[in-house]
């Protein structure tokens, strides 16, 4: 079956300090398997990465992986996913995972997922790509991150249009149906599964 949508998600290839971290990755797997989408994400079983494709193949989802050969063995490759490609360079990792996904939502990370997020937000602000990008504040763990962000359009360093092209949400369902609706897709409506 062709998915509905598909999602891009960063997160962690660590599960974090906090169940809450780990119960909203598999809430997001859940969710875009549930209503008929496609997880498209970092191709590695560890961590929050891992949980998130489990969750959403769990719930009758596709899951396209991406992972640098350098990776494989790191990040432990999930060679469960539906496609999983094993490219030469991060480069070509982020590249492939923009041009697969209809959106882009990041959860809680370490300095890769930082640096995915701000890359398709610099994109969509110079017009690169017009999919919508959301940041899932799991238990206040964005809380340093979004006022650092306030500062800087304080400081005028930032314009609240470019703040403005990120979204932010507390509840993984919420914000889902808000990026793929924003993104021109319905999605289906509750499909089973979990």
């Amino acid at each position: 079956m062709t998915p509905a949508f598909s999602v891009c998600v960063y997160c962690g290839s660590r599960p974090g300090s906090k169940p809450e971290y780990a119960e909203a990755a598999r809430a997001v797997g859940t969710w875009i398997g549930q209503h008929g989408g496609q997880l498209v994400y970092g191709g590695g079983k560890a961590g929050l990465m891992g949980i998130t494709a489990e969750a959403a193949l769990q719930a009758g989802g596709r899951v396209v992986g991406v992972i640098p050969k350098a990776l494989v063995e790191k990040e432990w490759a999930f060679h469960d996913c539906t496609e999983l490609y094993i490219v030469d360079t991060m480069h070509e990792r982020k590249r492939m995972m923009a041009e697969r996904a209809d959106a882009f939502l990041a959860l809680p990370g370490g300095i890769g997922t930082f640096e995915e997020l701000f890359e398709v937000w610099t994109w969509r602000q110079l017009g690169y790509h017009d999919k919508p990008v959301g940041l899932l504040n799991v238990d206040r763990y964005y809380d340093g991150l979004l006022a650092f962000l306030g500062a800087t359009v304080e400081q005028q360093f930032l314009s609240d249009w470019q703040m403005d092209l990120i979204q932010t949400g507390t509840d993984p369902q919420t914000l889902l149906t808000r990026l793929v609706q924003d993104a021109g897709f319905a999605p289906a409506p509750h499909l089973g599964g979990i």
